[in-house]
């Protein structure tokens, strides 16, 4: 089979890795992919955003089955217009990928449906923000209704800073909306629990907990995604079947009454407080980092797994799981999230002998002039397997110092929580 992997980020080029292995495939092309995903597939450099163009390619490259991997085309609609088009596509509809497009769809999803989340209010304006304030005690945390590549999401500890980053939404920091949620804070735990889904089946596809603060000790700025590991110790056998029967599938079930079922990955974040799960939000594909740390650990054919996912055979399939633990940490140019330069050469990078079990994937990443060179924010994750969070990690270090990269960053304390309980 001829695949088309479309994006460019950590999670691509580990999609990527694990799919090659695969004895149905014949060739990966990558949309538009990065320098990692150059060496085990035909990378092309297309506008994933321009459907007219992007089909052009598909259609040129002989592509039997496109797998989308970040949330923006979905959202837009990729997966219906390449179905209208006769091609096959792994990923949710345009509908359905509102869980993760619109924060207060997924809300009023929850309110609807007695499913357990914060309780919030959607505004409009400031004068909407002012009531609720009025009626609910700080912290209090402020979305963005729509994406903002993790960013757009603020716990406030005053009045003045919810109001300062209401403002700033109402007056278009992201463009994808002007409106925006409040929530009351939860205190807890957070952990993600994903799904692999079709119309008929849903299956368990690993748990992780990220890493969203920039700094140590979980400070400063929220990210995409510093780092993270898998699995996530805390959500033992009773916890995940109260996040089955109050959370998943009264979502699936809601969207199959809307005849609008879910197809994909979903991403399941999580607030556990009290040994309960409460929902703080939905992605509608693998998170990056976490696919990072949980793909090292599927034993079974990613892509047999889905392709019966895109046929509603998933009940037809077992998926296997290596006992082992992963963890990845994120290398990061210098002044991420905010403002950080492009185009650094990575020098080291070809030197690397990684030892079994351990992986590095490319994010933020290209060759230009037979040279390596930084495209974005996040620019690699450094994975490994093992028995031993602690270990890992120290394994992990050993090749960030190797790659030595003196324009990065990376926390140091990925997966404390797991590490420091022991």
């Amino acid at each position: 089979m001829n695949i088309a992997l479309i994006g460019s980020g950590g999670r691509e080029h580990a999609i990527s890795k694990k799919i090659i292995v695969s004895n149905v495939v014949k060739k990966i092309v990558c949309i538009p992919g990065n320098a990692g995903t150059s060496k085990i597939a035909t990378n092309i450099d297309v506008d994933i955003n321009n459907f007219p163009k992007l089909l052009k390619v598909l259609r040129s490259q002989n592509i039997n089955l496109v797998i989308v991997g970040p949330e923006e085309p979905l959202v837009k609609g990729l997966s219906d217009y390449l179905l209208k088009k006769k091609m096959a596509v792994f990923g949710p509809s345009k509908f359905a990928a509102k869980l993760e497009g619109s924060k207060a769809f997924m809300k009023q999803l929850c309110s609807k449906n007695n499913i357990p989340t914060a309780a919030y209010k959607i505004c409009n304006n400031k004068a909407d923000v002012i009531a609720f304030v009025k009626k609910n005690s700080l912290p209090i945390v402020v979305k963005a209704d729509g994406l903002a590549a993790g960013k757009g999401v603020t716990i406030c500890r005053n009045k003045k800073q919810i109001l300062k980053v209401s403002n700033d939404i109402f007056n278009g920091k992201f463009k994808t909306s002007k409106k925006l949620i409040l929530e009351s804070f939860l205190k807890g735990e957070e952990a993600s629990y994903f799904l692999i889904v079709d119309k008929k089946n849903y299956r368990f596809f690993g748990t992780a907990q990220d890493h969203k603060k920039v700094g140590e000790k979980d400070r400063g700025s929220n990210t995409g995604g510093m780092g993270a590991y898998s699995p996530a110790k805390l959500i033992d056998k009773e916890l995940e079947k109260k996040i089955i029967n109050r959370i998943v599938e009264p979502t699936l079930l809601a969207l199959k009454r809307k005849k609008k079922p879910y197809t994909g990955f979903l991403y399941v974040g999580l607030m556990i407080k009290n040994n309960n799960p409460y929902l703080i939000e939905f992605n509608v594909r693998m998170g990056d980092p976490e696919c990072q740390a949980i793909l090292p650990r599927l034993n079974t054919d990613l892509l047999k797994i889905i392709l019966h996912a895109t046929k509603n055979q998933l009940n037809k399939i077992k998926i296997k799981w290596n006992k082992q633990k992963c963890m990845t940490v994120v290398l990061c140019s210098k002044g991420y999230p905010s403002n950080y330069k492009k185009n650094i050469i990575i020098k080291n990078l070809n030197k690397i002998r990684l030892k079994k079990n351990f992986f590095i994937f490319h994010a933020g990443t290209k060759y230009k002039n037979n040279s390596l060179i930084s495209t974005g924010g996040r620019v690699l994750n450094v994975s490994g397997l093992g028995n031993d969070f602690l270990n890992i990690r120290k394994g992990i270090f050993k090749i960030l110092r190797k790659i030595n990269w003196k324009n990065g960053f990376f926390r140091k304390d990925i997966g404390w929580r797991v590490i420091n309980k022991k």
